[in-house]
């Protein structure tokens, strides 16, 4: 990303001559003061020599701050980010660049970019005197734990004149984000996403010919075979029309992510809720490898749709998904109704779920969640082990609960602190076999 120079901008202090006049240096104030007070010593005492003096001393911080104000707008700055999306814990590298499209050298420059507090000090570079029509660039690190969006700039840049007698601060008003999103790890190819992939050798195929009647054309395209041409669609259009071709059927997954607030503990990098949502990526990333369409879907109802949303773009999604994740926060939803209509309202294939904490009539809700699903897998921390507490009543509430989803026909593995998501996706694989899964794994029916 690249913030277009603008020549033109205002400086910070309101634009103009007096604004101008506001960026004296102490220097250039005492000077200016002393100029004055030599002035009036001058015509009060009548020594005409004291008063050229007094007028030097006043001029000289004068026609700084005249040759500063005229130059300032010949300078330009741009911000480019690589990559402008990181994972949390990563580095970005901001380069900025300061050209002098003037015909006149500049003097000292001292460029500041604006930076969240949480993404590093805010960085400073001093600039030696740039010549007519060149260039300087620099650069400098970011880095956050926490995921977000982050805004970058305004670029300032300070102009000093060569006696130090005023210093001019330019704003540039474009901005650039930073995109950190969670962390996404690789996960094992086991038989929890099926046997093959989305598009594999056990794909399911859709005909779109299944009758004179049922029959869904698509205009010709050249190298199309003219046996396949439906002339009864072709008089109706008024246009040569073709029949389909068999179509794949991507399976398809939903992710669904607990953000109720309630049903999380703490806040910061290594949160409960900080994990399901990286959990959550790193999932939807690994099925949409595997050629899924993936689905996140919230408590709240709210869905970002897999790569038939995207134009069938996979990449498209992947971004989609974890720009989404980036953002997400924790709702103030009880209940997983919303969720649950949602995935009433059509079949849905595989069902991975990262929960929170469940009390008996939220974990009846998820449990029916089960019946419009292909195979399901739930990932619920242990709200108790999170919070370092030892309640053994606690502990016997979430058993039950997990037994209440396991009855429905769900996986349910329990996520303690240090458990890592490849080892338990891993582990869900073997649940299920034990618990006498298909002999194709948890695969998703067609979306």
């Amino acid at each position: 990303m690249t913030s277009a120079p603008e020549p033109s901008a205002g400086d910070e202090d309101g634009g103009g001559l007096r604004g101008a006049l506001s960026g004296l240096t102490t220097r250039g104030r005492s000077f200016l003061a002393a100029g004055v007070a030599a002035a009036v010593c001058a015509y009060v005492l009548g020594q005409p020599d004291l008063l050229r003096v007094g007028l030097l001393l006043a001029v000289l911080p004068l026609v700084a701050v005249t040759v500063l104000f005229r130059t300032r707008y010949r300078v330009a700055g741009s911000r480019r980010l690589s990559p402008g999306r990181v994972p949390a814990g990563s580095e970005s590298r901001v380069y900025l660049r300061v050209d002098n499209v003037s015909k006149l050298p500049t003097g000292l420059l001292m460029l500041q970019d604006r930076v969240p507090y949480v993404l590093g000090p805010r960085p400073r570079f001093v600039l030696d005197r740039v010549e007519a029509g060149g260039r300087r660039e620099v650069s400098y690190r970011v880095r956050s734990d926490l995921r977000g969006r982050y805004p970058l700039g305004p670029l300032q840049l300070r102009l000093s004149d060569p006696f130090g007698m005023c210093e001019l601060t330019r704003a540039f008003s474009a901005h650039d984000t930073l995109t950190v999103v969670p962390r996404v790890e690789a996960l094992p190819a086991v038989r929890i996403a099926g046997d093959a992939s989305g598009f594999g050798d056990g794909r399911h195929r859709s005909l779109a010919l299944a009758g004179e009647d049922d029959v869904i054309p698509r205009g010709y395209r050249t190298g199309d075979d003219l046996r396949r041409v439906h002339w009864r669609s072709t008089a109706r259009y008024g246009e040569l029309m073709v029949r389909r071709e068999e179509q794949p059927q991507r399976s398809g997954c939903t992710v669904l992510l607990d953000t109720r607030r309630g049903a999380h503990r703490g806040a910061g990098p290594d949160s409960p809720f900080e994990w399901a949502v990286s959990g959550a990526a790193s999932v939807a990333m690994h099925l949409l490898e595997q050629g899924f369409s993936v689905r996140l879907l919230t408590d709240c109802g709210s869905a970002v749709p897999g790569p038939e949303g995207s134009g069938g773009d996979s990449s498209a999604a992947a971004g989609l998904l974890l720009e989404t994740l980036a953002v997400v926060e924790t709702s103030e939803e009880e209940s997983f109704s919303r969720a649950y209509d949602v995935l009433r309202g059509g079949s849905e294939g595989l069902l991975v779920a990262f929960l929170g904490s469940l009390d008996d009539e939220q974990a009846a809700v998820v449990a029916r969640m089960r019946a419009r699903t292909g195979s399901a897998v739930a990932f619920v921390l242990d709200d108790a082990a999170w919070a370092r507490e030892s309640r053994p009543a606690g502990r016997g509430s979430f058993r039950h609960r997990q037994q209440l989803l396991r009855e429905a026909g769900w996986t349910v593995l329990a996520v303690s602190p240090g458990d890592t998501l490849p080892e338990l996706w891993h582990r869900a694989d073997g649940q299920r076999t034990s618990e006498g899964a298909p002999v194709g794994g948890l695969t998703g029916s067609g979306a």
